[in-house]
Protein backbone atom coordinates (compact mmCIF):
# COMPACT_ATOMS: atom_id res chain seq x y z
CA UNK A 1 0.00 0.00 0.00
CA UNK A 2 3.30 2.49 0.31
CA UNK A 3 2.34 3.47 -3.18
CA UNK A 4 -1.08 5.07 -2.67
CA UNK A 5 -1.90 7.86 -0.65
CA UNK A 6 -2.80 7.56 2.89
CA UNK A 7 -6.11 9.48 3.37
CA UNK A 8 -7.09 8.18 6.89
CA UNK A 9 -5.49 7.07 9.59
CA UNK A 10 -7.86 6.09 12.87
CA UNK A 11 -5.33 5.67 15.87
CA UNK A 12 -6.41 3.81 19.19
CA UNK A 13 -9.90 4.99 18.82
CA UNK A 14 -12.05 4.09 21.62
CA UNK A 15 -15.74 5.32 22.83
CA UNK A 16 -17.22 4.49 25.73
CA UNK A 17 -19.79 5.33 27.57
CA UNK A 18 -20.92 6.07 31.04
CA UNK A 19 -24.24 4.13 31.99
CA UNK A 20 -26.60 4.23 34.92
CA UNK A 21 -28.89 1.30 35.88
CA UNK A 22 -32.40 1.95 37.01
CA UNK A 23 -32.19 -0.53 39.85
CA UNK A 24 -28.97 1.25 41.02
CA UNK A 25 -28.58 3.31 44.14
CA UNK A 26 -28.41 7.33 43.34
CA UNK A 27 -24.69 7.10 44.64
CA UNK A 28 -24.11 3.82 42.78
CA UNK A 29 -20.53 4.76 40.33
CA UNK A 30 -21.98 4.51 36.73
CA UNK A 31 -21.22 1.80 34.63
CA UNK A 32 -18.55 1.87 31.28
CA UNK A 33 -19.90 0.33 28.31
CA UNK A 34 -16.89 0.14 26.05
CA UNK A 35 -18.58 0.13 22.45
CA UNK A 36 -15.31 0.42 20.75
CA UNK A 37 -12.22 -0.09 22.49
CA UNK A 38 -8.67 0.38 21.17
CA UNK A 39 -9.27 0.35 17.10
CA UNK A 40 -6.29 1.08 14.45
CA UNK A 41 -7.11 1.67 11.07
CA UNK A 42 -5.33 2.59 7.39
CA UNK A 43 -7.46 4.08 4.19
CA UNK A 44 -5.41 4.98 1.17
CA UNK A 45 -6.97 6.16 -1.76
CA UNK A 46 -8.90 4.43 -4.09
CA UNK A 47 -9.37 1.27 -1.51
CA UNK A 48 -12.26 -0.11 0.00
CA UNK A 49 -12.28 -1.41 3.19
CA UNK A 50 -14.86 -4.13 4.64
CA UNK A 51 -16.00 -3.88 8.40
CA UNK A 52 -17.04 -7.38 9.43
CA UNK A 53 -18.58 -8.99 12.59
CA UNK A 54 -21.45 -9.65 14.56
CA UNK A 55 -24.22 -7.62 15.89
CA UNK A 56 -23.54 -5.52 18.70
CA UNK A 57 -19.31 -5.66 17.82
CA UNK A 58 -19.22 -2.11 17.55
CA UNK A 59 -18.60 -1.64 13.89
CA UNK A 60 -21.66 1.17 13.89
CA UNK A 61 -20.22 2.97 16.44
CA UNK A 62 -16.43 2.91 15.27
CA UNK A 63 -18.03 4.71 11.74
CA UNK A 64 -20.04 7.06 13.82
CA UNK A 65 -16.94 8.11 15.97
CA UNK A 66 -14.49 8.45 12.63
CA UNK A 67 -16.87 10.86 11.33
CA UNK A 68 -17.68 12.63 14.63
CA UNK A 69 -21.21 11.79 14.86
CA UNK A 70 -20.34 10.11 18.08
CA UNK A 71 -17.52 11.40 20.46
CA UNK A 72 -14.27 9.67 20.84
CA UNK A 73 -13.24 8.70 24.34
CA UNK A 74 -9.57 8.18 23.21
CA UNK A 75 -7.18 7.88 20.77
CA UNK A 76 -7.25 10.31 17.55
CA UNK A 77 -8.83 10.27 13.72
CA UNK A 78 -6.63 11.54 11.05
CA UNK A 79 -7.80 12.74 7.90
CA UNK A 80 -5.08 13.50 4.95
CA UNK A 81 -2.44 15.06 7.87
CA UNK A 82 -4.89 16.79 10.45
CA UNK A 83 -6.16 15.46 13.65
CA UNK A 84 -10.00 15.29 13.05
CA UNK A 85 -10.81 14.69 16.90
CA UNK A 86 -8.67 18.29 17.78
CA UNK A 87 -10.39 20.29 15.03
CA UNK A 88 -12.67 23.21 16.21
CA UNK A 89 -16.19 22.79 15.53
CA UNK A 90 -16.11 25.23 12.43
CA UNK A 91 -13.03 23.40 10.31
CA UNK A 92 -14.51 19.67 11.47
CA UNK A 93 -17.89 20.99 9.70
CA UNK A 94 -15.60 22.34 6.78
CA UNK A 95 -13.80 18.56 6.76
CA UNK A 96 -17.19 16.76 6.19
CA UNK A 97 -17.09 17.87 2.30
CA UNK A 98 -14.87 15.49 2.26
CA UNK A 99 -16.25 12.45 4.17
CA UNK A 100 -19.65 11.45 3.63
CA UNK A 101 -22.16 8.72 4.91
CA UNK A 102 -24.86 6.17 3.73
CA UNK A 103 -27.03 5.11 6.53
CA UNK A 104 -28.36 1.51 7.37
CA UNK A 105 -32.06 2.22 6.79
CA UNK A 106 -32.67 4.28 3.35
CA UNK A 107 -36.08 5.34 3.97
CA UNK A 108 -35.65 6.51 8.14
CA UNK A 109 -32.25 8.14 6.49
CA UNK A 110 -34.55 10.59 4.26
CA UNK A 111 -36.94 13.03 5.53
CA UNK A 112 -40.21 12.57 4.43
CA UNK A 113 -41.63 16.10 4.21
CA UNK A 114 -38.81 16.43 1.53
CA UNK A 115 -38.94 16.14 -2.57
CA UNK A 116 -36.22 13.97 -3.55
CA UNK A 117 -34.70 16.84 -5.51
CA UNK A 118 -34.52 19.06 -2.12
CA UNK A 119 -32.59 16.18 0.12
CA UNK A 120 -30.29 15.51 -2.46
CA UNK A 121 -29.87 19.56 -3.09
CA UNK A 122 -29.43 19.84 0.78
CA UNK A 123 -25.11 19.58 1.15
CA UNK A 124 -24.51 21.84 -1.85
CA UNK A 125 -26.93 24.73 -0.13
CA UNK A 126 -25.37 23.88 3.08
CA UNK A 127 -22.17 24.01 1.73
CA UNK A 128 -22.28 26.28 -1.07
CA UNK A 129 -25.38 28.54 -0.55
CA UNK A 130 -23.61 31.23 -3.14
CA UNK A 131 -24.26 28.55 -6.19
CA UNK A 132 -27.26 29.97 -8.47
CA UNK A 133 -31.01 27.74 -7.93
CA UNK A 134 -30.14 26.39 -11.42
CA UNK A 135 -26.65 25.46 -10.84
CA UNK A 136 -28.01 23.37 -7.83
CA UNK A 137 -31.02 21.68 -9.84
CA UNK A 138 -28.39 20.93 -12.86
CA UNK A 139 -25.74 19.19 -10.23
CA UNK A 140 -28.77 17.22 -9.07
CA UNK A 141 -29.91 16.02 -12.17
CA UNK A 142 -26.86 14.81 -13.51
CA UNK A 143 -25.91 13.14 -9.93
CA UNK A 144 -29.20 11.49 -10.12
CA UNK A 145 -28.79 10.31 -13.81
CA UNK A 146 -24.99 8.63 -12.26
CA UNK A 147 -26.93 6.81 -9.48
CA UNK A 148 -29.64 5.23 -12.16
CA UNK A 149 -32.55 7.63 -11.15
CA UNK A 150 -34.36 9.53 -14.02
CA UNK A 151 -34.52 13.41 -13.20
CA UNK A 152 -38.29 13.71 -13.70
CA UNK A 153 -38.43 11.98 -10.68
CA UNK A 154 -36.79 15.02 -8.78
CA UNK A 155 -39.65 16.43 -7.51
CA UNK A 156 -41.35 13.72 -5.52
CA UNK A 157 -41.10 12.07 -1.92
CA UNK A 158 -38.83 9.31 -0.92
CA UNK A 159 -42.56 7.13 0.29
CA UNK A 160 -42.94 6.86 -3.40
CA UNK A 161 -39.95 4.65 -4.64
CA UNK A 162 -38.78 1.41 -3.37
CA UNK A 163 -36.52 0.98 -0.68
CA UNK A 164 -33.36 0.42 -3.67
CA UNK A 165 -34.85 3.42 -5.05
CA UNK A 166 -34.22 5.30 -1.62
CA UNK A 167 -31.21 3.82 -1.06
CA UNK A 168 -29.94 5.22 -4.27
CA UNK A 169 -31.15 8.57 -2.90
CA UNK A 170 -29.18 8.57 -0.24
CA UNK A 171 -25.86 7.48 -2.83
CA UNK A 172 -26.87 10.43 -4.90
CA UNK A 173 -27.14 13.13 -1.66
CA UNK A 174 -23.60 11.53 -0.15
CA UNK A 175 -21.66 11.68 -3.73
CA UNK A 176 -23.86 15.75 -4.46
CA UNK A 177 -20.33 17.45 -3.04
CA UNK A 178 -17.91 14.95 -4.50
CA UNK A 179 -16.55 14.05 -1.46
CA UNK A 180 -12.47 11.59 -1.15
CA UNK A 181 -14.36 9.22 0.72
CA UNK A 182 -17.59 7.65 1.76
CA UNK A 183 -18.30 5.44 5.30
CA UNK A 184 -21.32 2.98 4.23
CA UNK A 185 -22.99 1.64 7.18
CA UNK A 186 -24.83 -1.45 6.22
CA UNK A 187 -26.19 0.39 3.36
CA UNK A 188 -27.50 -3.27 1.55
CA UNK A 189 -28.74 -4.75 4.64
CA UNK A 190 -32.36 -4.46 4.71
CA UNK A 191 -32.80 -4.75 1.10
CA UNK A 192 -33.36 -7.80 -1.19
CA UNK A 193 -30.80 -9.89 -2.42
CA UNK A 194 -31.18 -8.61 -6.03
CA UNK A 195 -30.98 -4.80 -4.99
CA UNK A 196 -28.28 -5.66 -2.76
CA UNK A 197 -25.88 -6.85 -5.88
CA UNK A 198 -27.96 -3.68 -7.62
CA UNK A 199 -26.28 -1.08 -5.12
CA UNK A 200 -23.33 -3.38 -4.60
CA UNK A 201 -22.03 -2.93 -8.29
CA UNK A 202 -23.09 0.85 -8.38
CA UNK A 203 -20.63 2.09 -5.91
CA UNK A 204 -18.14 0.05 -7.17
CA UNK A 205 -18.37 1.43 -10.77
CA UNK A 206 -19.08 4.92 -9.02
CA UNK A 207 -15.77 4.74 -6.85
CA UNK A 208 -13.87 3.62 -9.99
CA UNK A 209 -15.13 6.47 -12.24
CA UNK A 210 -14.83 9.23 -8.77
CA UNK A 211 -11.61 7.96 -7.27
CA UNK A 212 -14.14 6.88 -3.97
CA UNK A 213 -12.53 5.22 -0.70
CA UNK A 214 -14.81 3.50 1.05
CA UNK A 215 -15.04 1.98 4.84
CA UNK A 216 -17.64 -0.50 4.28
CA UNK A 217 -20.22 -2.14 6.96
CA UNK A 218 -22.06 -5.30 6.74
CA UNK A 219 -22.94 -8.73 8.26
CA UNK A 220 -23.12 -10.22 5.09
CA UNK A 221 -19.32 -11.79 4.47
CA UNK A 222 -19.95 -12.60 0.63
CA UNK A 223 -20.78 -9.03 -0.37
CA UNK A 224 -17.80 -7.57 1.87
CA UNK A 225 -15.65 -10.35 -0.38
CA UNK A 226 -16.86 -9.07 -3.33
CA UNK A 227 -16.29 -4.94 -2.84
CA UNK A 228 -13.31 -5.22 -0.42
CA UNK A 229 -9.94 -4.88 -0.75
CA UNK A 230 -8.74 -4.92 2.96
CA UNK A 231 -11.31 -6.63 5.30
CA UNK A 232 -11.41 -5.70 9.15
CA UNK A 233 -12.69 -8.57 11.77
CA UNK A 234 -14.58 -6.41 15.18
CA UNK A 235 -15.65 -8.45 17.79
CA UNK A 236 -16.50 -6.70 21.60
CA UNK A 237 -15.08 -3.44 20.06
CA UNK A 238 -11.93 -5.03 19.43
CA UNK A 239 -9.79 -5.68 15.92
CA UNK A 240 -9.04 -9.42 16.19
CA UNK A 241 -7.71 -9.32 12.52
CA UNK A 242 -7.22 -7.17 9.25
CA UNK A 243 -5.84 -8.31 6.24
CA UNK A 244 -6.47 -8.13 2.83
CA UNK A 245 -9.62 -9.51 1.22
CA UNK A 246 -7.90 -12.98 -0.58
CA UNK A 247 -5.75 -13.20 2.91
CA UNK A 248 -8.55 -13.33 5.38
CA UNK A 249 -11.08 -15.55 2.99
CA UNK A 250 -8.53 -18.03 2.09
CA UNK A 251 -6.45 -18.17 5.36
CA UNK A 252 -8.08 -16.95 8.10
CA UNK A 253 -6.06 -16.80 11.39
CA UNK A 254 -8.04 -15.93 14.33
CA UNK A 255 -10.44 -18.52 15.81
CA UNK A 256 -13.27 -16.13 15.69
CA UNK A 257 -12.63 -15.03 11.88
CA UNK A 258 -12.33 -19.26 11.37
CA UNK A 259 -15.95 -19.60 12.88
CA UNK A 260 -17.27 -16.36 10.60
CA UNK A 261 -15.12 -17.62 7.67
CA UNK A 262 -17.10 -21.36 7.32
CA UNK A 263 -20.71 -20.02 7.93
CA UNK A 264 -20.11 -18.13 4.46
CA UNK A 265 -22.13 -19.88 2.05
CA UNK A 266 -20.63 -22.19 -1.19
CA UNK A 267 -21.78 -21.90 -4.49
CA UNK A 268 -21.60 -25.86 -5.29
CA UNK A 269 -24.07 -27.36 -3.31
CA UNK A 270 -21.71 -30.52 -3.02
CA UNK A 271 -18.94 -28.48 -1.37
CA UNK A 272 -22.10 -26.85 0.61
CA UNK A 273 -23.52 -29.87 1.93
CA UNK A 274 -19.44 -31.58 3.31
CA UNK A 275 -17.97 -28.23 4.79
CA UNK A 276 -17.36 -28.08 8.57
CA UNK A 277 -19.44 -25.15 10.21
CA UNK A 278 -17.37 -24.33 13.27
CA UNK A 279 -20.03 -23.28 16.25
CA UNK A 280 -19.33 -20.83 19.05
CA UNK A 281 -20.19 -21.67 22.06
CA UNK A 282 -21.60 -19.72 24.72
CA UNK A 283 -23.65 -16.00 24.44
CA UNK A 284 -21.54 -12.75 23.56
CA UNK A 285 -20.32 -11.00 26.81
CA UNK A 286 -21.69 -8.22 27.63
CA UNK A 287 -18.96 -4.81 26.84
CA UNK A 288 -20.01 -3.88 30.25
CA UNK A 289 -18.16 -6.38 31.68
CA UNK A 290 -15.97 -7.51 28.96
CA UNK A 291 -14.12 -10.47 29.97
CA UNK A 292 -10.50 -10.03 31.18
CA UNK A 293 -7.25 -10.54 28.89
CA UNK A 294 -8.33 -11.66 25.58
CA UNK A 295 -12.22 -10.67 24.85
CA UNK A 296 -13.16 -13.51 22.81
CA UNK A 297 -11.89 -16.52 25.30
CA UNK A 298 -14.81 -17.39 26.84
CA UNK A 299 -15.99 -18.19 23.02
CA UNK A 300 -12.60 -19.67 21.91
CA UNK A 301 -11.57 -22.95 21.22
CA UNK A 302 -7.70 -22.24 22.02
CA UNK A 303 -8.19 -20.44 24.89
CA UNK A 304 -6.40 -21.10 28.20
CA UNK A 305 -4.91 -19.37 31.33
CA UNK A 306 -2.61 -17.01 30.06
CA UNK A 307 -5.46 -15.62 27.78
CA UNK A 308 -7.30 -14.87 30.73
CA UNK A 309 -4.39 -12.84 31.74
CA UNK A 310 -2.67 -11.17 29.20
CA UNK A 311 -4.60 -9.14 26.53
CA UNK A 312 -2.88 -9.65 23.08
CA UNK A 313 -2.61 -6.37 20.87
CA UNK A 314 -3.06 -6.44 17.08
CA UNK A 315 0.29 -8.10 14.91
CA UNK A 316 1.29 -7.74 11.66
CA UNK A 317 1.27 -5.15 8.63
CA UNK A 318 -1.54 -3.73 6.93
CA UNK A 319 -1.35 -6.81 4.90
CA UNK A 320 -2.05 -9.36 7.46
CA UNK A 321 -2.45 -8.68 11.61
CA UNK A 322 -3.82 -10.71 14.12
CA UNK A 323 -4.84 -10.40 17.79
CA UNK A 324 -4.38 -13.67 19.28
CA UNK A 325 -1.39 -15.18 21.70
CA UNK A 326 -1.98 -18.26 20.51
CA UNK A 327 -1.88 -17.44 16.40
CA UNK A 328 1.15 -16.38 15.20
CA UNK A 329 2.30 -15.02 11.58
Amino acid sequence: MSDKKLLLEVNNLKVHFKIKSDKAWPWSPALTLKAVDGVSIKLYEGETLGVVGESGCGKSTFARAIIGLVPSTEGNVVWLGQDLTRLPHRELREKRKEIQMIFQDPLASLNPRMTIGDIIAEPLRTFYPQLPKQEVMDKVKAIMMKVGLLPNLINRYPHEFSGGQCQRIGIARALILEPKMIICDEPVSALDVSIQAQVVNLLKALQKEMGLSLVFIAHDLSVVKHISDRVLVMYLGNAVELGTGKQIYANPLHPYTRALMSAVPIPDPELERNKTIQLLEGDLPSPIRPPSGCVFRTRCPLADAECAKTRPSIQGSDDHAVSCLKVKL
